[in-house]
C-alpha cells in the first residue's frame, strides 16, 4: 500500500475516535471529489444545477458523519462511497423537485443557491435510480459499476481498480448494464 493510501486509511479509520481527523481528510480527497461532482453536473443544464462546491460539500459530510460499518479499505473504498453518496444527493434533489411539481409537501421552500433541476430531468433521474436499485439486487457489481462510470465519472481503468476487477470486466459489465436500464427506464418514463 502505497504512503497515501495508507495516510489517507489510517485517518478514515480514526475519525470514529478522533474528530480533529475529520479536518485531516478533506484536503487529501478535496480535488477528486470535486472531479467527481464536477463530471456529474456537466450532464444538467449548464448553470442552472447544484454547484459542484455544494456538491462535495454535501457528499464529503454523508462521508464523515455515516461512515460504511467496519473499517475503511482505502482510497478506493472511500471514492466508491462518495460515488454512492452523491447519487443519493442528486436523486434527493430530484425527488424534493418531482414532489414540488406535483403539488406535495405544500410547505415553503429553501432556496438553494445555483439549483434548478429541470421536471424532465428530475424524473429520469428518478427512473435511473430505481432501476439500478433493481440491478443492484441482482448483480451488485453491475450496480457498483453504473456508480463508479456514470455518477463519479471514472474511466475503465479506474472502476477496475476501485472494484479490485478486470478492465475487461468492467466493460462488458458496463455495456450490458446500460442496455438492462436503458429498456428499464425507457419503460417507465
Amino acid at each position: 500500500m502505497s504512503e497515501e493510501k495508507h495516510q489517507l486509511t489510517s485517518i478514515l479509520n480514526s475519525v470514529r475516535d478522533d474528530s480533529e481527523s475529520i479536518k485531516k481528510i478533506l484536503p487529501l480527497v478535496y480535488d477528486d471529489l470535486r472531479n467527481m461532482a464536477h463530471h456529474q453536473l456537466r450532464r444538467e443544464r449548464p448553470g442552472h444545477t447544484i454547484n459542484t462546491t455544494a456538491l462535495v460539500h454535501e457528499a464529503y459530510m454523508k462521508l464523515v458523519k455515516f461512515p460504511p460499518e467496519g473499517d475503511w479499505d482505502g482510497r478506493r473504498h472511500f471514492f466508491g462511497v462518495a460515488a454512492r453518496a452523491m447519487r443519493q444527493i442528486l436523486v434527493n434533489y430530484a425527488k424534493k423537485r418531482s414532489r414540488q411539481k406535483r403539488g406535495g409537501e405544500n410547505q415553503p421552500v429553501e432556496f438553494e443557491e445555483g439549483f434548478y433541476m429541470t421536471e424532465k430531468k428530475a424524473d429520469e433521474l428518478i427512473a435511473l435510480d430505481e432501476a439500478l436499485t433493481r440491478l443492484e439486487k441482482m448483480n451488485e457489481r453491475q450496480g457498483r459499476i453504473v456508480e463508479c462510470r456514470y455518477f463519479a465519472g471514472y474511466k475503465v481503468e479506474e472502476t477496475a481498480d476501485i472494484l479490485g476487477v478486470s478492465e475487461a470486466t468492467v466493460k462488458r459489465d458496463w455495456t450490458t448494464a446500460r442496455a438492462w436500464l436503458y429498456s428499464q427506464i425507457k419503460e417507465s418514463i
